[in-house]
């Protein structure tokens, strides 16, 4: 333990001076944006606590620092972008400028070293590779293939809640919602479901895609001081970060293995990891490798599941915490379907409002609150300030979202401020981006709004909720981490509504 204290202190010394010699050169020539003072050496970082809601906490600071607010986290230089107008600066006038990502550990390795599409820099294989992907997996043609599986998979839940736990036991939401998204995507994605049923509480893929979260949220020295990523070995991270990395590759590498020997008939439909063997061997523009599908599908699974459980989850929360708008989108929702028995995807064309309620949810509790970081290619002037090279920029949409430039009484859920605007969270309106904009916008926003939809419109057509008795409320926590998840399950009574219809499974 000497030895280790003696190689750390000298380390932080030559660091120290280092750190002092760049930060004049920075200051010298870069009039950055203000931020709060910093401390030598680890600059910002003491002020930010990443056990607790990040992203509300840039924004109390941008409160008093401005829209456009630095931020030095250890050696790297960060702005915080935290109105509207200056995220359409980044995301769209300077989108080519901001659209790289930073090199940071976990999803360096997570990603196979950067070959997907969300972390990869912006090169000439990112943009060839997301030109394949958005074309192959993610088009309307391909959303629209796949509709079968999402209507079967959430009439599934809906009959489990009916069968096992309406009336009577509490229903937990968020479980079952995640059962949900992995069902959909692996079926979607590898051709089976996660899970086979409702009541298995041994997912696999539940608990990897919890490993995955946990390192994409994990603070590696590495990425902040040069010669210290020593200490990330010492207190375990890159242990952890290599065992959720040979999990995830095995499973990954069973998938494709099932693929490769399966005796599919040909008039089967393809899932995603058939046609990105179809495009591995088939002469495209993209030379895949099966380290390349490996990290996209790590993509689609990451993107495509919790993100549509934890919105629903949220819609859910904020429903149960406004009865009126509860009563109001189930109105809605069953007075256009009737007695059908069964909310379609072709029916969610009628139902304006509880797409501003989905909307409203967007903007009160982005899924990805800081979005996934940006890196500028070059320097660049933003809002009248220098940006160097390499500047880290982290659109705060939780923050955005609560801007009273562009929300009137912004801290209230009123899904009615939606009904006859055009604002849309497709990422031409900078109110409201919870799947980002530009070259860098989420390739699967439709895929995963079109389940919000269809599982949100289900729950409230099928279902009165009540809260559990003894509960007088709903608490809005959320865990740190990338994916703002709510802290505690969402547990609700679920009273079976009688649509005077016979139930049926189509």
């Amino acid at each position: 333990m000497i030895s280790y204290l003696i190689i750390a202190l000298s380390a932080i010394s030559v660091f120290f001076l280092l750190n002092k010699f760049r930060c004049f050169n920075v200051k010298a020539h870069h009039h950055l944006p203000p931020g709060p003072p910093g401390l030598p050496v680890i600059g910002n970082l003491h002020q930010l606590d990443m056990t607790s809601n990040l992203s509300d906490h840039l924004w109390r600071l941008s409160i008093h620092y401005g829209p456009l607010m630095s931020l030095r986290l250890g050696h790297v230089q960060s702005v915080v972008v935290s109105s509207a107008e200056m995220a359409k600066q980044v995301l769209k006038t300077n989108d080519l400028v901001f659209c790289s990502r930073p090199l940071l550990t976990g999803q360096q390795k997570l990603s196979y070293g950067n070959k997907d599409i969300a972390f990869s820099p912006y090169d000439d294989y990112w943009r060839e590779t997301r030109k394949t992907c958005t074309l192959h997996l993610f088009s309307m043609k391909q959303v629209n293939a796949f509709r079968p599986v999402r209507e079967e998979e959430v009439f599934d839940m809906i009959d489990s809640i009916k069968t096992r736990f309406a009336n009577k036991n509490a229903v937990n939401l968020s479980e079952l919602l995640m059962i949900l998204t992995s069902n959909i995507i692996c079926r979607v994605a590898f051709g089976k479901r996660s899970s086979s049923d409702y009541n298995d509480e041994k997912q696999r893929i539940k608990r990897l895609l919890l490993q995955c979260q946990a390192m994409f949220a994990c603070f590696f020295y590495r990425d902040h001081f040069p010669f210290m990523g020593w200490l990330d070995i010492l207190n375990g991270s890159m242990g952890r970060l290599e065992k959720n990395f040979k999990d995830l590759d095995e499973f990954y590498q069973e998938l494709i293995d099932e693929h490769l020997h399966s005796n599919k008939p040909n008039n089967m439909q393809e899932d995603m990891v058939d046609i990105l063997l179809k495009l591995k061997e088939s002469d495209s523009t993209v030379e895949l490798t099966y380290d390349h599908i490996k990290a996209v599908l790590m993509n689609i699974l990451l993107g495509g599941t919790e993100t549509s459980a934890t919105t629903v989850v949220w819609v859910m929360t904020l429903l149960m915490k406004n009865p009126e708008s509860l009563k109001k989108v189930q109105h809605e929702v069953r007075s256009e379907i009737g007695n059908k028995g069964r909310v379609h995807e072709d029916d969610l064309y009628k139902l304006k409002y509880l797409k501003a309620v989905i909307k409203e949810t967007y903007r009160l509790h982005p899924i990805a609150p800081l979005l996934v970081p940006r890196e500028s290619r070059e320097r660049c002037v933003l809002g009248g300030y220098e940006m160097p090279k390499k500047t880290i920029v982290h659109v705060n949409a939780w923050a955005i979202g609560r801007d009273p430039e562009c929300w009137e009484r912004p801290e209230v859920f009123e899904p009615e401020r939606f009904m006859g605007s055009s604002i849309d969270y497709k990422g031409n309106d900078y109110e409201l981006i919870p799947f980002g904009s530009g070259r860098r916008g989420c390739p699967g926003m439709s895929l995963g709004a079109t389940t919000v939809e269809l599982a949100l419109s289900n729950l409230v057509y099928s279902f009165d909720w009540e809260l559990l008795e003894g509960m007088s409320d709903i608490d809005s926590l959320t865990t740190p981490g990338t994916i703002a998840r709510k802290k505690n399950d969402l547990r609700l009574v679920a009273k079976v509504y009688n649509h005077g219809c016979r139930m049926s499974s189509s």
